[in-house]
């Protein structure tokens, strides 16, 4: 199996779009000439603004629909590479969560 890429670009419209591809810098310029999802052809010019290479298409497959469901914020502290916002951002806040269960149970 060939090797894949996951990546995120910035659109024009300040929204960001996730994608995976086994050529990065193709699928790159069919965004960017407007080939590339309905998404971003309304939204030129896009920028790359975060990449991961996989060892497999499917695996960077998988991480694309990963990060699809992360939020704005989440995606911009793994753009920034700032780790501890990303895990803050990550952690669960519901009053219903295991560990704010538990506290309230003592």
């Amino acid at each position: 199996m060939r090797k894949g890429y996951t990546y995120i670009l910035k659109c024009a419209d300040d929204s960001y779009y996730t994608g995976s591809t086994i050529d990065l810098l193709v699928r790159f310029i069919q965004h960017q000439s407007g080939m590339g999802a309905n998404h971003t052809k309304k939204r030129l010019p896009v920028t790359l603004v975060y990449f991961e290479e996989h060892s497999r298409i499917d695996i960077a497959f998988n991480r694309e629909k990963q990060l699809q469901g992360w939020s704005r914020k989440k995606k911009e502290a793994l753009i920034k590479g700032w780790v501890e916002e990303l895990h803050q951002f990550a952690s669960c806040k519901n009053e219903t969560h295991y560990l704010k269960f538990r506290r309230n149970k003592k």
